[in-house]
């Protein structure tokens, strides 16, 4: 499922249009203006009960190989995204 296909499916299950889902889609999911990021950045974690847990976890500098040359290269400590699924959803996964 891409971003079009949750608007729609967002659309019809909350019976609401299309821009109004897109809108709402934004506000939780945008990489910048997000609510989900825009916490995350501001170094707390999103919990959703039954569904899972969003958080901002550090990586450590480290490393790497250029895979063309061969070269090590120097990999910067850095900050990810990380889901982590509550036992609802794993559950529903796993019946």
């Amino acid at each position: 499922m891409n971003k079009t296909d949750l608007v729609n499916a967002l659309a019809t299950r909350a019976n609401i249009g299309r821009p109004e889902a897109t809108r709402v889609v934004d506000a939780l999911f945008d990489a910048s203006t997000g609510l989900i990021a825009q916490t995350l950045r501001a170094g707390q974690k999103v919990q959703l009960s039954g569904f899972g847990t969003f958080e901002a976890r550090k990586r450590k500098g480290r490393t790497g190989r250029n895979p063309r040359t061969g070269h090590e290269i120097h990999i910067p400590a850095s900050m990810a995204a990380s889901f982590r699924a509550g036992k609802a959803l794993k559950d529903a996964l796993n019946p």
